[in-house]
């Protein structure tokens, strides 16, 4: 099999573990690593046998695929050129700055026949793949993912640093379009919103409580969803899933009268590791990646409607 070659834009704290990916896997030859900062790329290039460039363009024609590590702010500008020179495209969450990008890079993806799969990580995380085929129709739901301060991160708000992970879960769960949010949140230490709340209401009846926080004095990343027959629990981190069905089973302790508990604990995996080869099967069989363009711009979509009601309240 003719190993699919790919390269790594970004030499950050996430874009060298992008490459060590790749320079693992037997069917990838990781051609480069870019960054603006020559010593960074130089550096990570050598640890994965690669060759290092300060100039992302100077990839175009020598790979098929990238993985685009970057700020923000520049996913638009690099992931456009790739697309335009053939080049399918990984990007990070969050997709773009504005959906008015985003539509950009979804337009001329399908009009080169390239794919965009977008970083939402937590997707791949087993316990959210066992929920995908448990639940059917919830109504409530209500999430948790908070942290404690660290510097990475922190050129975005919290909404789209950490919020936006589990906008995209709900999203791919609840199947509806969301009719009503309202939101709060907050700067702590910098200039971006630190900790932020949204209540989304969608169209099917469901309702999300969302809560995001990076300074928190504790570490949780969990969701909660309801539907009229059953109740489920993720912890992302221990990577379990608790279900509650009614049953009566005696050999089953479940501390709610009437019903059943299971619980699920997963091995440790390596999700990065599984969205990268899930992007390499994409882009070898032109298949829809796992996560979409659009579903990075849906999830985007909500996000910054959350941020818009936090900076309505804060000039009010």
């Amino acid at each position: 099999m003719e190993k699919l070659k790919v390269g790594v834009i970004g030499a950050g704290y996430l874009g060298r573990f992008h490459a060590e990916k790749y320079a693992r896997m037997e069917d990838v030859d990781l051609v480069a690593v870019v960054d603006t900062d020559e010593a960074a790329a130089r550096r990570t290039a050598e640890k994965c046998a690669a060759a290092a460039a300060a100039d992302y363009r100077t990839l175009f024609g020598q790979v098929d695929a990238v993985s685009i590590v970057v700020p923000t702010s520049l996913h638009f500008s690099i992931s456009r050129d790739f697309l335009k020179h053939g080049v399918d495209v990984l990007i990070e969450k969050p997709m773009t700055v504005t959906l008015e990008e985003a539509d950009e890079l979804i337009r001329i993806a399908e009009g080169n026949g390239r794919l965009i799969q977008v970083g939402h990580l937590e997707r791949f995380n087993p316990a959210v793949l066992a929920l995908e085929g448990e639940v059917s129709t919830p109504l409530f739901i209500e999430s948790n993912r908070l942290s404690g301060y660290k510097d990475r991160g922190t050129d975005v708000s919290v909404v789209l640093d950490l919020m936006i992970h589990d906008i995209d879960i709900i999203l791919n769960l609840v199947h509806s379009k969301p009719i009503d949010i309202r939101a709060a949140g907050l700067p702590v230490i910098g200039s971006q919103v630190d900790i932020a709340n949204a209540r989304l209401a969608f169209a099917s009846g469901a309702v999300a409580n969302v809560t995001a926080s990076r300074v928190s004095l504790k570490n949780e990343r969990t969701i909660h969803l309801y539907q009229r027959d059953a109740m489920f629990s993720v912890d992302f981190a221990a990577r379990s899933i608790t279900i509650i069905r009614p049953g009566n089973s005696i050999e089953n302790i479940c501390p709610i009268p009437g019903m059943e508990m299971t619980q699920q604990s997963f091995e440790d995996s390596d999700a990065l590791d599984d969205e990268l080869r899930s992007f390499v099967e994409s882009v070898r069989h032109r298949r829809e990646p796992k996560v979409t363009g659009k579903m990075g711009r849906d999830a985007l979509r909500i996000a910054l409607s959350v941020m818009a009601q936090i900076d309505n309240l804060s000039k009010g």
